[in-house]
């Protein structure tokens, strides 16, 4: 007669990991979309504003104002994990748009041409897209319903 042994860690390992993944995706759009939410507000003279002095982009400009409102609305949605999905793909995009508009002209690399954060945002925006909220979002609650 054989007699299986298993440890109770393995039956739930599984569970707790993905309950980790979950908790740790939420932090990661939490963190990333309210640092998001401060660089939306510089564009209206927050923090330093864009210009390091307190200046802010005129109202009404394209595409300064235009992209500080995306910013700042998109990054709320983001941060509460509401229409988490699309919303991070069009900030995605912004940030595309902000990099190839303002920074690649200036060199190559976004070390030369100081477009490290747009292309960063950028990426990581889209991997949570790719990945959704995690557990602790609005998406999460209305899923469930």
């Amino acid at each position: 007669m054989t007699q299986t042994i298993t440890a109770p860690a393995q039956t739930n390992a599984a569970p707790r990991a993905a309950k980790a993944q979950g908790a740790i995706q939420s932090a990661v759009r939490i963190v990333v979309s309210f640092l998001f939410l401060c660089h939306g507000l510089q564009g209206f003279g927050f923090f330093g504003g864009v210009d390091g002095a307190g200046g802010s982009v005129e109202l009404g400009s394209w595409p300064g104002w235009y992209g500080s409102v995306i910013e700042l609305v998109g990054a709320a949605f983001v941060l509460v994990g509401l229409f988490t999905r699309p919303v991070a793909v069009l900030l995605s995009g912004v940030m595309a748009y902000a990099y190839f508009t303002v920074h690649a002209p200036e060199g190559l690399l976004p070390l030369q041409n100081m477009g490290e954060l747009s292309t960063l945002y950028c990426w990581i925006f889209l991997l949570i897209a790719a990945i959704g909220p995690g557990t602790y979002a609005l998406d999460t609650l209305r899923r469930r319903r």
